[in-house]
């Protein structure tokens, strides 16, 4: 209540129009909201998921059945459920993979504690219960880790497969997964003996629409999408000697007025020719250093083009800053702000640079790199809708083989590890005192309905038979039995080759258990009224009159 009455009347305590939800209705809403959520992207889970169409304001269609995809087009309103909006960015942009996992799980979470709170189990005792079963679940993922080898490419193949496996890829995933872990390795730097750093900027995604998905292709170096700026320009250039530059090839105007008095008539052709003079200098200086090949990002004046044209010096503008930092680390050159200070040090090395048409546009492909700590993948599709899913596919994919070369840890899929992890929970929270028993074992059954049941869901399978078969198959010690969404049967994962690395299951886990807690310590719900937008609308009439009037002023 925005308004309590005291024995001296009334005292307005909130601004008015403010709302307040107290209690177990404040809990429940938020549950409530956040379910919507996870009904939402429940059905896109697992190999065969169900893919969404997203419209926006503007008619854009996104097909995908990529958590974080979804969630980032869906204008989310309801405070809770951004939470669980905001655990699937955090996931993409920490592991790259399992976003859906980690939606699915924290909703299951809730829907389990939303049964507790109907029984009077106070919040408290759930979130104490739901963060001893955290560590309990991570405890035991741990355990059954298996360490492997990050230059074993056999191990690395299936991680990464097993990532496109529920996407619209998965056909084609043995040669893309090979594209991968290529593009991945080239870009890596060992750290120490057994895990590498990896930069995936350094990987850039490029995709074009026609041809199919096994005309993707991996280049060693880097593809500009700009087109050489004139065409009296060469289109190829073999043994590139490359300067990069972050300067304008033009005269750039002054900041301030300047006024230019001129006497004699013959001085003003001379005036007039200064600024091609100026421009063919600059041009000379980049012939002088021994450069063939110019990437500005800035802009190229008509004039100087030419001059370019008329040197052979091949010449790409207005060069994104992020391609200008893959050029650099692909070619060993230097980006030069000022090209007074170029020198022939500071170029980039390339064994071809060469204009090519790709579909309708015509790239810039440099490639044949000395040691290209920098690469591009290629993405070829049927449509437009097909290259941009393929595109958010080898970004997963790519993630995962990272996970694995920094933390070179992995469990089988299939739902095995959650089932593994459930099990071991239940055993544990039987020396739990107290209601926080109740909440850890309900924190297993979340975690074993979230992904092992949801996944035999999507697949037709029916959920109570694959509880009662995992569980029978895991008490027996079968650690690795999941959910083969494929044969519909509970299968042994690690013999199936499906693999994921345990970074991805720790994130979820952890991401899933802190939304689900911070939404079940929320017991009062404050909003304001929502403000007014200014009278008339925007493009509207001005308050007081018509049109272009004086708005009605007090005397």
């Amino acid at each position: 209540m925005s308004t309590v009455q005291t024995p001296y009347g009334p005292i307005l305590v909130l601004k008015e129009g403010t709302t307040e939800t107290k209690g177990y209705d404040a809990i429940r809403n938020n549950i409530e909201a956040a379910l919507v959520i996870t009904e939402i992207i429940k059905s896109s889970l697992g190999p065969r998921g169900m893919d969404k169409m997203l419209v926006d304001t503007l008619g854009d269609v996104t097909i995908t059945n990529d958590g974080a995809t979804m969630l980032k087009q869906l204008d989310v309103q309801h405070p809770a459920a951004k939470i669980l909006v905001e655990i699937a960015k955090a996931t993409d942009s920490e592991v790259g993979d399992g976003t859906t996992s980690a939606v699915v799980f924290a909703g299951k979470l809730l829907e389990e504690a939303r049964k507790l709170l109907d029984k009077n189990v106070h919040p408290t005792n759930i979130v104490d219960g739901y963060q001893f079963a955290s560590k309990k679940a991570l405890e035991r993922l741990y355990q059954i880790a298996i360490k492997i080898s990050p230059e074993d490419k056999e191990w690395l193949l299936k991680l990464a497969k097993t990532s496109m496996r529920s996407k619209i890829i998965a056909e084609e995933s043995d040669y893309l997964a090979n594209l991968v872990i290529e593009a991945v390795f080239q870009v890596a730097e060992k750290r120490d003996d057994k895990t590498y750093k990896v930069d995936v900027d350094n990987i850039s995604v490029l995709k074009k629409q026609g041809g199919s998905m096994a005309d993707s292709s991996l280049v060693k170096g880097i593809i500009v999408d700009k087109e050489v700026v004139h065409s009296g320009m060469p289109k190829t250039v073999k043994n590139a000697k490359i300067a990069l530059l972050n300067a304008p090839l033009e005269i750039e105007k002054t900041e301030y007025s300047a006024e230019i008095r001129i006497s004699d008539p013959s001085k003003m052709k001379a005036f007039l020719d200064q600024e091609a003079v100026m421009l063919k200098q600059m041009v000379d200086k980049i012939k002088e250093v021994g450069a063939n090949v110019v990437f500005c990002q800035k802009g190229i004046d008509d004039l100087a083009q030419h001059y370019l044209a008329k040197a052979g010096i091949l010449a790409v503008r207005r060069v994104k800053e992020s391609d200008m930092g893959r050029l650099a680390k692909a070619t060993g050159g230097r980006i030069v702000t000022n090209i007074e200070d170029l020198t022939p040090a500071d170029l980039g090395h390339a064994e071809i640079v060469e204009e090519r048409k790709v579909e309708e546009d015509k790239w810039v492909f440099v490639e044949g790199c000395k040691n290209p700590k920098a690469v591009s993948v290629l993405i070829r599709g049927g449509s437009q809708r097909v290259v941009d899913e393929a595109e958010r596919s080898i970004h997963d994919a790519i993630m995962v083989t990272k996970d694995v070369l920094e933390n070179p840890l992995v469990v089988a899929g299939g739902g095995a590890p959650e089932e593994e992890m459930a099990q071991y929970i239940r055993e544990e929270a039987k020396k739990m005192p107290g209601r926080e028993q109740l909440a850890a074992l309900a924190y297993a059954d979340a975690l074993e309905n979230a992904i092992p049941l949801t996944l035999a869901e999507n697949a037709g399978m029916d959920p109570l038979d694959v509880q009662v078969q995992l569980r029978a198959a895991h008490s027996k010690g079968n650690i690795w039995y999941g959910v083969d969404a494929y044969s519909n049967k509970v299968e042994d994962m690690y013999k199936l080759g499906v693999f994921e690395p345990a970074i991805v299951k720790e994130q979820v886990v952890k991401a899933a258990t802190e939304a689900a807690t911070m939404i079940l310590r929320i017991d009062d719900v404050i909003a304001a009224k929502l403000s007014k937008p200014p009278a008339g609308g925007p493009g509207g009439k001005p308050p007081g009159g018509e049109e272009g009037s004086t708005p009605n002023l007090p005397e």
